[in-house]
């Protein structure tokens, strides 16, 4: 073998080397941390009109609403099937259950927060502020202590006869188990999404008008303090893995770590999404409500909710 064949076959092996590393590279980068390998979005049904509030109960069933046809559904998480649990829902937006076992729900045709049992009775857990409507419920989070945090922005909605608010501002409210609610964030133009850690410690919440997340800490009496930026971006409805991952919608879906870093960009074609929650037996099934349709996605990660 003469020297230049040599020289040759040499720089042939280096390239060979380098696109196996750059291949390896490329497939490092396609593994997601939170997602399963392999896994892709899924279709459950696109036959919805405006799809909102995914919730879990303890069997990992999903509860979702469609707010223009003012009807609840349940994914059943062993078959897969829809079925309607609810019409005549408030028009109920924003939903998670409680420890007992109620959906509670942002009913906003009256303004109003429900609590529903699982046989479709319905409690008015609040209904004003001061003698005031609320603007319009839209998301909410509860605590370990069964205290209800809700956002309250103003949406104007073609079923209400009113055309303003009577309450100043778009405020975040605490209810503390069996007292009056608090006002705990006033300073948002207009607060949406909403999700705690599930150790108490932590909530965050979007104001979506002003594109940004924030990250607060939870006292005793349930009111928030030491209010840091935690991304640049808004949120409709928002979830939290077993990672302390938080999720964002809008368009697709956008994961952030605790530290507030972008690790993943779940794309979901056509529809802006509106919320998302895990469901499955297992919790690491990703429910996603987007417009008309909704999605699951299996995931490495679970849920906390």
């Amino acid at each position: 073998m003469n020297r230049l064949m040599a020289c040759l076959l040499l720089v042939l092996s280096m390239l060979e080397l380098k696109t196996e590393a750059q291949a390896d590279s490329t497939q490092a980068k396609r593994e997601s941390s939170i997602i399963a390998i392999g896994a892709t979005i899924q279709l459950v049904s696109n036959q919805y009109s405006f799809t909102e509030g995914p919730a879990v109960d303890k069997k990992g069933n999903v509860f979702f609403t469609d707010q223009p046809n003012d009807k609840i559904y349940k994914w059943n998480a062993a078959t897969g099937e829809v079925t309607v649990f609810l019409q005549g829902t408030g028009r109920s937006n924003g939903m998670m259950f409680d420890r007992k076992g109620n959906l509670v729900t942002c009913a906003d045709e009256h303004n109003q927060v429900w609590s529903i049992k699982p046989n479709g009775k319905v409690t008015v857990l609040l209904k004003d502020i001061d003698s005031l409507h609320l603007n319009g419920p839209n998301d909410l989070w509860i605590d370990s202590k069964g205290g209800i945090y809700i956002t309250d922005p103003y949406y104007q909605r073609p079923y209400w006869t009113r055309k303003a608010p009577e309450i100043k501002g778009q405020n975040v409210y605490y209810i503390p188990k069996n007292k009056a609610p608090l006002t705990v964030v006033n300073d948002m133009m207009q607060p949406n999404g909403i999700i705690g850690t599930p150790d108490g410690k932590y909530l965050y919440i979007a104001d979506i008008r002003g594109n940004k997340t924030f990250k607060y800490s939870i006292a005793a009496d349930g009111t928030l303090k030491d209010k840091t930026l935690f991304i640049p971006k808004g949120s409709d409805g928002m979830t939290i893995d077993n990672k302390g991952n938080i999720y964002i919608t809008g368009k697709g879906i956008t994961v952030y770590n605790p530290e507030g870093q972008q690790i993943e960009f779940i794309d979901i074609t056509g529809d802006r999404t509106t919320n998302v929650t895990f469901g499955g037996k297992e919790r690491n099934i990703l429910f996603i409500t987007a417009m008309r349709s909704v999605y699951t996605l299996q995931m490495k990660v679970k849920g906390n909710e």
